[in-house]
């Protein structure tokens, strides 16, 4: 399944896990509302990241940009779910450590789809 994808897709799947394996010990009011809607956010990642993946590389950023608006979102519902105490800090720190690194990994992926005459912004 994952043998020719790229490993950020492997990594998103993990980070639902983990999410998952969170969610399930949040107190009933937070896994119906903001571990939901964490799972769902995360699940859409994933399937939007195959979606990019089997475009050509032409066609491939517009699809990546939105990705990374979703992982912002994300990152703040995972940020929400710390400041409402859903989940021990050091559960939040595992947490958001994932998703940095899936930023990480995005935005190298950008970077490497963008027309080489393409200046950043300074």
């Amino acid at each position: 399944m994952y043998h020719n994808n790229p490993p950020i897709i492997y990594k998103t799947y993990k980070f639902y896990l983990l999410l998952y394996s969170y969610t399930q010990i949040f107190p009933k009011k937070d896994r119906f509302a903001l571990g939901q809607k964490c799972e769902n956010l995360t699940l859409d990642l994933l399937e939007s990241l195959f979606v990019a993946n089997s475009k050509n590389d032409d066609e491939k950023l517009p699809y990546l940009y939105d990705i990374d608006i979703r992982l912002k979102i994300l990152q703040t519902f995972v940020r929400i779910i710390n400041d409402a105490r859903a989940v021990e800090a050091k559960d939040y720190l595992i947490m958001s450590s994932a998703l940095e690194e899936l930023g990480r990994m995005l935005g190298g992926w950008i970077k490497s789809l963008k027309p080489k005459n393409e200046n950043p912004a300074v």
